[in-house]
């Protein structure tokens, strides 16, 4: 089931990174969604978005328009990490040195403290 943002309900997706079991809940995009992404959304009630792809891709991305900190990680069709990078706001051009076949863009905020101090430390 879609919502008018171009998103479809929660999907838990896990992968390892730093040896660790990482789980997250994140909406899917579709359509709209995938190029809206994290833009014009509030720090604080912006949810972790699930981009997939039929095919692996080496697409760029951008922060524009996004005001707050966010991690990007980029998974192969496998669900291992390609990339991980923490976006800043107002960027132009970031991408994965390989290709990817799903991209998680999961916001910097409270309710997900826990996850971004396993990926990234504190």
């Amino acid at each position: 089931m879609r919502n008018i943002k171009g998103e479809k309900m929660n999907k838990k997706i896990c992968f390892n990174y730093n040896k660790k079991n990482i789980c997250i809940d994140a909406r899917v995009c579709e359509g709209l969604g995938m190029a809206r992404g994290l833009m014009f959304r509030r720090r604080e009630k912006a949810a972790s978005l699930l981009f997939e792809f039929s095919k692996p891709t080496l697409m760029k991305i951008h922060s524009m328009f996004v005001f707050f900190n966010f991690v990007a990680v980029w998974l192969n069709e496998k669900n291992e990490v390609v990339d991980l990078k923490i976006v800043r706001p107002w960027k132009l051009s970031l991408s994965s040195e390989k290709p990817f076949s799903k991209f998680l863009e999961i916001p910097i905020n409270y309710k997900n403290f826990v996850l971004i101090e396993s990926l990234v430390g504190k």
